[in-house]
């Protein structure tokens, strides 16, 4: 079962305030604090949440994403180990600002949604050189249509 909620993106980027809403989609099957996890890379990774934004608070999130205060914040403390988010003591959790941890970020996203790929392919029968043809095409096409 799919459950969605939608959210209110409360975010400051550089002085211009964010009024964004954001979907919450959770999946039977998988614990949700690594969905959250998840989801907040993304979110961070896609420049929803830009570097150096303060994040809502545990509670905003939590009530946002409708999950219990101590599952956010354990995923919120993971992104932390990982370098995605900061802690300031009196002022919130922020967004890295670090280029090389968001290029990382980017690089790593990327190997798993290129092997993602790659196995849908192989199961269809595609050989790697096929594979590899194909990508290029795709993107000689995509850079001619720009």
């Amino acid at each position: 079962m799919l459950k969605n909620r939608t959210s209110k993106v409360r975010g400051d980027t550089g002085g211009k305030k964010r009024d964004e809403t954001m979907e919450w989609n959770f999946k039977d099957g998988i614990p949700i604090y690594t969905q959250i996890i998840d989801e907040m890379t993304m979110r961070i990774a896609s420049n929803a949440y830009a570097p150096g934004d303060k994040l809502p608070s545990v509670r905003d999130l939590a009530v946002d994403a409708g999950v219990n205060p101590n599952t956010m914040q354990r995923a919120l403390a993971e992104l932390e180990r990982r370098g995605l988010v900061y802690s300031e003591r009196t002022s919130g959790r922020f967004v890295t600002k670090e280029e090389a941890v968001l290029r990382d970020l980017h690089e790593e996203l990327a190997k798993k949604y290129f092997e993602e790929l790659t196995e849908k392919l192989r199961k269809i029968g595609m050989d790697d050189s096929a594979i590899k043809t194909s990508v290029n095409n795709w993107m000689k096409e995509m850079t001619e249509d720009k």
